[in-house]
């Protein structure tokens, strides 16, 4: 059994804490979330950016605990780290769903589904074709880079064993579902605006010539003109996620100043 002797316990346990907190980011990132991508490829992924990652990884030996409960609670606060910074992209690729699925129910298109290949769940067509060009743009703008540099910065910022939840990060996480909401609303504002006038104007076609079958014209128009104007949107969202990437840097990084106690 000499062969375990190769093996630092205190490395070993650097390496796991480093992989805890990588992980859980990277299972939360949206192209690694999906169920279509090997849990395979995503394990072997993560340990190989945690054993890049955790040789330059600064390590505090008084913050590692003896006893099982506290060891469980360290490695508990890695993973909430990971989580939190995950959470900050999720909620701002929710918005453009939420939007979506807004535009989807006005056009008609509430029972029209599609399998997200991510989770295997039944959703919107339209949230979907947004969260697409949402996530393409993330991508295309290398904002995959400023998660991936908040990653490493976060060892700095949040020492391993450090964890600290203060207001200022519950409130600016409750501030960001705020604006979810919001953020929805500007992005769908126009194509739910046009729907609206739409079935406005078929109301009053209806109240005026009652002999016209206004269900039989008016499905197939809004479906029309919702395309057409969700079609345009998608630069509305373009613009959107191109303005957010500098402010999602700051987000992480003010985040994490907190979180390590700064």
């Amino acid at each position: 059994m000499e062969i375990l002797n190769i093996i630092d316990p205190v490395q070993f346990k650097t390496y796991m804490m480093v992989l805890m907190r990588i992980s859980i980011l990277l299972f939360m990132f949206p192209i690694f979330s999906s169920n279509a991508f090997p849990a395979l490829l995503k394990a072997g992924f993560a340990m190989v950016l945690s054993l890049l990652l955790y040789t330059v990884v600064p390590v505090d030996l008084t913050r590692f605990p003896e006893d099982a409960a506290s060891t469980g609670l360290m490695i508990g606060g890695e993973a909430l780290i990971g989580m939190t910074l995950g959470l900050c992209l999720r909620i701002f690729l929710a918005s453009i769903q939420l939007a979506g699925q807004i535009i989807g129910f006005q056009m008609g298109f509430a029972m029209i589904n599609v399998i997200d290949p991510q989770t295997g769940a039944n959703v919107s067509i339209m949230d979907q074709l947004g969260y697409w060009v949402g996530l393409v743009v993330f991508l295309l703008l290398n904002g995959h880079h400023v998660m991936i540099s908040a990653l490493v910065d976060s060892f700095v910022l949040v020492p391993l064993g450090v964890f600290m939840m203060p207001q200022p990060v519950l409130a600016k996480m409750m501030e960001l579902m705020a604006h979810l909401f919001l953020l929805a609303v500007k992005i769908g504002a126009p194509v739910i605006a046009a729907l609206m006038f739409v079935s406005v104007g078929f109301g009053l076609v209806a109240k005026f010539s009652p002999q016209m079958n206004v269900m039989i014209v008016a499905f197939p128009l809004k479906i029309v003109v919702g395309l057409f104007l969700f079609g345009l949107s998608l630069e509305i969202i373009a613009i959107v996620t191109r303005d957010y990437i500098p402010e999602f840097k700051k987000l992480l990084m003010y985040l994490l100043l907190f979180i390590g106690g700064g």
